[in-house]
């Protein structure tokens, strides 16, 4: 899937808040930068952090919340 189809499912799964998508993207690339482990069911190697968090995102892998 392409990067641009990824993103517009991305921010369907965090109602269109881009900045919600950017920030959990970031915490998810960081956390398997540092060793987590991805839940996607494809092979990653040689993808990005940033694009496998995403995936995730866009797959429904991966649940995003507010917390206060």
């Amino acid at each position: 899937m392409r990067t641009e189809e990824l993103t517009a499912k991305a921010l369907e799964n965090v109602n269109f808040d881009k900045y919600l998508l950017a920030n959990a993207v970031g915490k998810r690339a960081e956390a398997i930068a540092n060793g987590a482990p991805s839940v996607l069911e494809i092979d990653i190697t040689g993808m990005k952090y940033a694009d496998i968090a995403l995936q995730e995102i866009a797959e429904g892998k991966i649940t995003i919340s507010l917390e206060s």
